[in-house]
């Protein structure tokens, strides 16, 4: 019996620091075969992909254009699949041309509304095209927030504290607001009140997430990217934090997300949903 043919994959902001990894990750999956790479960035146009990421020539150039890149993967046997980790300026565009294209979308850039994630849910639906929304692909931070999910029927008061590298544009990270939004799921209103509380400045206290659930976002240059849930109760705190040293870590995350969205019809939002 002959193999199967390997997925086509188009990574979109492949010069970047995600995008990097992506394609070294890519190129070495033995099912996958890396189709395009797109990338704004100027100094990078026409440059072989392989050689920007570190792993040597691939043959791929970088181009600037995702909508010709998307044409050409409409032209192979295999329904071909677009990760997408780019600017939350241009995301929901990004998602919505790879889609009309029926190019399955693997998503890592946040930032997306919940109105613009219910949007391109049901565009996907209608084209019963698979698409993945990942705000983290690390294996870790959902262990973190199942765990999380069960510390919450003992404890009432928590709040989440989100640390990332100073070139992140959004906040809080998608991560903390999915956090945040699977505690809320759970039915119960969070952090009931013990005083009349007055922000001396604002935004003081955090942004308030599902079910009165404070965030605080930190930007430092150092960081990659760190989340802690703190949990308290009377004489007690408990911690659940993660915390990322290598962005290789999200890469078994995107690679299993490839995978699993060629045998989807429509849109899943988390990566817990898959595993």
């Amino acid at each position: 019996m002959a193999s199967q043919s390997p997925i086509p994959v188009v990574v979109n902001g492949a010069a970047g620091k995600m995008g990097r990894e992506v394609v070294k990750a890519v190129a070495q999956a033995e099912d996958m075969m890396l189709l395009g790479a797109v990338d704004t960035n100027p100094n990078v146009a026409g440059q072989d992909v392989g050689e920007v990421a570190g792993c040597g020539p691939l043959e791929v150039p970088i181009l600037s254009d995702l909508q010709s890149t998307l044409v050409m993967a409409t032209q192979e046997q295999t329904q071909g699949v677009m990760v997408d980790f780019t600017h939350p300026s241009g995301v929901y565009e990004n998602i919505r041309a790879a889609i009309a294209y029926g190019v399955r979308p693997v998503v890592g850039t946040t930032g997306l509304s919940p109105e613009q994630i219910q949007d391109l849910g049901e565009f996907a639906e209608k084209a019963s095209t698979g698409c993945l929304i990942i705000p983290n692909f690390s294996i870790g931070v959902v262990l973190m927030q199942q765990a999380a999910i069960q510390a919450s029927k003992y404890f009432d008061h928590v709040e989440i504290i989100e640390l990332h590298h100073n070139q992140k544009a959004d906040a809080p990270s998608g991560t903390a607001i999915k956090t945040a939004e699977m505690l809320g799921e759970l039915g119960k209103r969070y952090n009931p009140a013990a005083v009349e509380e007055e922000e001396k400045l604002q935004g003081a206290r955090g942004s308030v997430g599902q079910e009165n659930i404070r965030i605080h976002s930190v930007r430092l240059p150092g960081l990659i990217a760190h989340q802690e849930i703190l949990f308290g109760a009377a004489g007690q705190v408990y911690t659940l934090r993660h915390d990322t040293s290598d962005r290789a870590c999200y890469m078994p995350g995107v690679l299993l997300s490839i995978r699993q969205v060629t045998q989807l019809t429509s849109l899943v939002y988390g990566l817990e949903k898959i595993i």
